[in-house]
């Protein structure tokens, strides 16, 4: 499984698991959750970068609205996995 480093602005850098990506609108997507194996959180992140950027600029999902487009998505994208999402 993949792993990132996300660091918030002006906080300590956290690494996360990358459990799927999905391209909406020209923008991409990641789900994330900061455990290998077992529960743990889940959170998804858009990468807001631009084609000068080397590295990928990730952004925490927080709008309700942009959440209800994206974790269907990703439901779907898992449903043969075993995670649960809700």
């Amino acid at each position: 499984m993949e792993k990132i480093t996300f660091q918030p602005e002006g906080e300590e850098a956290v690494e996360f698991f990358v459990l799927e990506q999905t391209v909406i609108g020209a923008k991409s997507y990641i789900l994330v959750t900061d455990v290998e194996d077992g529960d743990g959180e889940a959170l998804i992140l858009r990468d807001d970068s631009d084609g000068a950027d080397e590295e990928a600029n990730y952004s925490i999902v927080d709008d309700d609205d942009e959440l209800e487009a994206v974790a269907p998505l990703f439901r779907k994208l898992l449903e043969d996995e075993d995670i649960g999402l809700d």
